[in-house]
């Protein structure tokens, strides 16, 4: 199984990558990145391959030829809405993953697939595709992003299965080892206030609470399919943390995750 992910230099991308490492089914990692990947060079995973791609909006055909017979891509590649202008955020929020969807099927438009190309899109708690007055960027932008992708399986469904997963407080505080790989922005200011509310959140709301290690492992099963007939049986339902947009890309919230991975988050209940 093949499989592409982009971020994973931050937070979500590097715990998806240790993930991603250490699941053996996996036969090749294709990592879309601006610059070298440490995780990636020290695991020295002969499966592993880091492609050096500057620039986002654009994907010339020697980059998607180096992804040719992917699986499923991880789009984990972000921002924080207080780190760039308003342009940026939307280029990099917005545009870029949609760019790459495009980009990547005019490309593949030639070739048989054998089963739909699954595109895990990490969104957040907090989009929503009704914003109001003083809904902030990332709400309103991040549900834009969620509905132009269920737009493109609606016009595609046998080519694309679109999952977008709102992650809320991922804390790395439980998984030191990846530690070293992180921003120094985000282990300093986790260790800050990251101590301080992860009781909160582990003891009191737990379905808020996104552990890199558990969000790890269930974003890679999402990858490589293995949560299909479970998400099948949670789309039933009402009220469940899912929403099925026209078309039937799923848009989930954090308790999906738990839901499926049990109450220790082994993937079983305890």
């Amino acid at each position: 199984m093949h499989l592409i992910l982009t971020g994973a230099t931050g937070l979500v991308g590097t715990a998806v990558l240790n993930a991603m490492i250490k699941t053996p089914e996996i036969t090749k990692i294709s990592v879309l990145s601006r610059r070298p990947v440490p995780l990636a060079e020290d695991s020295k995973d002969p499966r592993v391959n880091v492609i050096i791609h500057r620039d986002f909006s654009t994907y010339p055909r020697e980059v998607l030829d180096k992804l040719q017979g992917a699986d499923a891509c991880v789009w984990a590649l972000g921002i924080s809405q207080t780190q760039v202008n308003k342009e940026d955020y939307i280029s990099i929020t917005k545009s870029y993953p949609l760019s790459f969807v495009k980009s990547f099927f005019q490309q593949s438009q030639s070739r048989p697939q054998p089963h739909p190309f699954k595109f895990i899109y990490i969104s957040g708690l907090g989009a929503t595709f009704t914003p109001g007055r003083f809904t902030p960027i990332f709400g309103r932008v991040k549900g834009e992003t969620e509905l132009a992708l269920a737009e493109i399986q609606k016009e595609s469904p046998t080519k694309i299965k679109v999952d977008s997963l709102r992650l809320a407080f991922v804390d790395w505080l439980d998984q030191p080892e990846i530690k070293r790989y992180l921003p120094e922005t985000i282990t300093t200011f986790k260790n800050v206030v990251g101590s301080a509310f992860q009781p909160i959140f582990k003891y009191g709301v737990k379905g808020s609470w996104t552990p890199t290690e558990v969000m790890g492992r269930f974003i890679t099963g999402m990858a490589m399919g293995r949560w299909e007939e479970e998400l099948a049986k949670v789309e039933k339902e009402q009220g469940n943390g899912m929403v099925v947009l026209e078309g039937g890309s799923r848009v989930m919230e954090n308790g999906v995750m738990w839901r499926l991975m049990g109450k220790d988050g082994s993937g079983s209940e305890a």
